[in-house]
This record gives structure tokens, sequence and C-alpha cells, in this order.
């Protein structure tokens, strides 16, 4: 939800307002003239795509955009229809980088034959300044290039591109501006993501986040508070909190606040039914979030709680600034709290210097905390990292036979896990039509985990109560109760 707005009431012939988001909403009513004169030149609406390469934040970013054209007037379509392209890219490994690359390659020739078509670039990739030098001098055909930073200005830049024909390019390199308030497209109406804080400040040798980010900055508790509230009345019932380290939230605030107390203000919103978040970074859990989770009525039995490696010696190399002990000793604190908790994990297997005992340390610790899932990752090497420098770079054949026997026995447990609630009751929220079964429906449960149990689209946004009738895994098949 966001503040509403008459565009057609906003005079685009005055100056542009200088505070946010009315400079956006002003530009967003230019952008609606120029939509309104290709309808009547082309007779149709211009077509709009918006193609997300990252994590969650990234797709919350994503609905804005969507939003932001919804305004604009542009209707949605497909890739292949589209006059104006977005790219919203990830550059957590390079291999994303040379997938955006590709992609491009395939709109040049697709571009020379629409003379409408746009395309833009944003997101993480574009805060690297080698990626914009390669773009202005390979791929000159790209109309907008913006980064992390200023999502906000979409309807800015967008508007400049249209009055002056010439790539427009605007990256910041770091911000401390929030802006509230802007249109978005979200991808279910019974629930959203929500942005709490933005950036990091942990600095992971391996991870390129902290500096296409930028350092963590918190928003205002009572601005999230009343998006929820918005979000709420508008039918949504469940929100997933997004950051990059949830558990830091509230320390750049005037008024400091932590996260567990933010918890508390969500908790108290009449008609919210389940709170989630991500992502917990294991050095910043304490005590009182544990209780507040233990306590709490709405915020789902999942944490996902990366633990990258069982080692302390490789822990210390990441910069992850918890040891292996450290790390246990928490999982034994969280499952005290909550029994009923469902733990996820990340994993990096191949870590520079990770030798055989360090690789055993880490399946020491899957087996001990029995993960109801896992995100393994072999080591992906990545310019601009201090890893990537790293001496005792693992030689491939070494990590692949070291991320098959980890999968497996992640594998191997989490059936095992989940396979304890087979013959239970519990609430699902139903999410979506089955994929492989049009007369069945995919529901997910407080833990995380999916059903998928007979039913139809009416069913789309409610709770009901599934029984759990069996275990495939990752998943349940089960009947409606």
């Amino acid at each position: 939800m966001y503040q509403e707005n008459d565009l057609d009431k906003i005079d685009i012939h005055a100056e542009p307002p200088i505070e946010e988001p009315a400079r956006q909403y002003y530009f967003m009513a230019k952008c609606r003239k120029w939509v309104k004169g290709f309808e009547q030149r082309n007779g149709r609406l211009p077509k709009s795509c918006v193609l997300n390469f990252g994590c969650q934040m990234n797709a919350r970013d994503s609905e804005k955009l969507r939003g932001i054209l919804r305004e604009m007037g542009y209707a949605e379509a497909s890739e292949e229809q589209a006059d104006f392209i977005i790219f919203n890219t990830c550059t957590v490994r390079e291999n994303a980088n040379t997938r955006v690359y590709g992609r491009l390659g395939q709109l040049k020739p697709q571009k020379k034959k629409n003379p409408h078509m746009m395309i833009g670039l944003c997101g993480c990739m574009m805060q690297e300044p080698e990626v914009v030098e390669k773009l202005k001098k390979s791929y000159r055909f790209v109309d907008i290039i913006f980064g992390t930073h200023n999502i906000f200005k979409f309807a800015e830049l967008v508007a400049t591109r249209l009055e002056s024909d010439r790539t427009v390019i605007d990256i910041w390199k770091d911000t401390d501006q929030i802006v509230e308030d802007l249109p978005n497209e979200r991808k279910y109406t019974f629930k959203s993501g929500i942005n709490i804080m933005f950036g990091c400040n942990n600095f992971c040798s391996y991870c390129i986040v902290p500096y296409v980010r930028g350092r963590e900055r918190s928003r205002d508790p009572k601005a999230i508070v009343r998006e929820i509230e918005k979000l709420v009345a508008d039918g949504v019932s469940e929100v997933m909190l997004l950051g990059q380290n949830v558990n830091s939230y509230g320390k750049t605030l005037d008024t400091p606040m932590t996260f567990a107390q933010l918890l508390r203000e969500i908790e108290k919103i009449e008609g919210l039914h389940r709170i989630r978040f991500m992502t917990s970074h294991p050095k910043d859990l304490s005590d009182e979030l544990i209780e507040v989770m233990a306590d709490s009525k709405k915020i789902c039995k999942h944490l996902h709680l990366p633990v990258q490696s069982g080692s302390t010696n490789i822990l210390t190399k990441m910069n992850r600034r918890y040891t292996k002990e450290q790390y246990l000793n928490l999982v034994e604190k969280i499952r005290r709290a909550v029994p009923d908790i469902s733990l996820t994990t990340d994993i990096i297997v191949g870590f520079p210097g990770e030798t055989e005992e360090d690789f055993e340390e880490t399946l020491d610790v899957v087996r001990k905390v029995r993960y109801d899932s896992a995100f393994t990752f072999i080591y992906s090497k990545r310019t601009g990292t201090p890893a990537a420098v790293m001496e005792d770079q693992i030689p491939e054949d070494v990590i692949k036979n070291r991320f098959d026997r980890l999968l497996k026995e992640v594998q191997a447990i989490a059936a095992e896990t989940c396979a304890v609630h087979e013959g239970t009751v519990k609430e699902a929220l139903v999410e979506n039509i089955c994929d492989h079964d049009p007369e069945m429906v995919t529901g997910r449960l407080s833990n995380n985990l999916l059903v998928h149990f007979r039913g139809g689209k009416e069913l789309i946004g409610k709770y009901v109560d599934v029984e759990l009738s069996e275990c495939r895994g990752f998943y349940y098949i089960g009947a409606m109760r």
C-alpha cells in the first residue's frame, strides 16, 4: 500500500517538487501523459516487463518498479512482448553478471525491430563501476542504468529518458535516504514482504553485498507499522520482514529500538495472522529475540539461521564472528525456548583453505542441528571480496566431492526431521494451485514447509487445517480437515 495520489490533478507544467515522494508522483504524471500519447499513436498501451534476478530484497524492489509502471499506465506483459524491459540484477556471484550480459545480447536484435523499445538495468550489479563502464562501451543500446540506492527515483529516470532520448545513468555510491509511500504491485494479495532495513555492516569475506547495498540503515518503526496496517486493511494476513541482517535492526535510529521490540509492536496489529523474517545473523541473535519468538502467537515457527561452515577456523576466515560452539549453543537455546521450531540454514563448501577436517566439522554441525532444509552452495570466487585473493583455493574435484557428500547428508536428515509431523493436523495458508496437479492446492505451514492437498482456487489466501498424511522429503501430501 502507498499514499493514494491522483496523478491527473498534478500540474506537470509546473516545476517538480523538491520533497519526496511528491517529486516522484510528479514524474509519474509526466510519464502517464507520454503513455497516453503512445496509446493514441499506436492504438494500444505500451507494455512493460520487470525481471528479477536476485534475493527477496530485490523481489520487493521489483514490486515497487511494477507499481510505478502501473501508475504510469504501462500494461504488464511477457519479455517477448514488452516495449520496456527492466532487469533488476543480482551480483552475489560473478556468473549472475554473465547471465545478464547474455540476456542483453539476446535483446539487441529485438530492440532494433521495435523502435519504441527501452531497456533498463538496476540492482546490485549496477553498483560495480566496472560493470557500468562495460555497459557504456559494449551495450550502448541500454536506456536507463541505476543502482540499489535510488530505486525510488525510477519515475524521474524514465521521464528523463523519454524527454532526452539519451542513455540515463544514475548510480549513487551510498545513501542514508529512505523514501516511503511509493506504489508497489504485490505478487500475492494475501502476503507481502516488508523492508525494515537496508544495507549491511558485516563484511563477510566472501560477500559483495555490503559494497553494493551500502551501510545499514533502519526504517522508522512507526512507518513500518503504518505500512503493515495498510497492507492488512488491503487483505494481507502474512508479512515477511526483510533485511540483510534483521537482528541488527534499529541501531541507526535516532531513538534505538531492537528487532525484538519491533516484533512486539508488529504483533499488536489487529488482523495480522503471521509474521516471518529473514535473514538472521547468528552473532546478533539476542536472548530478547528468542523470548519474543517463544511468547508470540503470530511469529512463525521457522528460523533461517545461516551457519556457512561448521569449522571455527573457516568461520574466522569468513569473518562471521562466531565459533562453532557458539552457534551450537545458540541453536540449543532456541530449541529449548521454541521446541517445535523449524531451522534452516545456508552452507558454503570449498571456502579457501578448507581442509577435510574443516569439512567434517560442517558435517558434524549438520548432524547435531538436524536442519529441516539447507541451501548448500559451492564456494564461488567473487572479485572484489577479500576471499577472492586468499591462498589455498580448493580444487574443483575436491569441492564437488564434498558438496555431494554434504547434500546427501542434508537430504537424509531433512527427510527424517520433516517426517516427525506425519499424521498431525497443521494450519496452512493456501498460496496457489499445485504446479504438478491442477486439482490440488499448495499451502505453507507455519514452519515454512509446503503441503499439497485436494482443493480449488477459492481456497487461495485462506487458512485451513490440513492433516499431513505423507511426508515426501521437503513437502507433504495432505487432506483438508
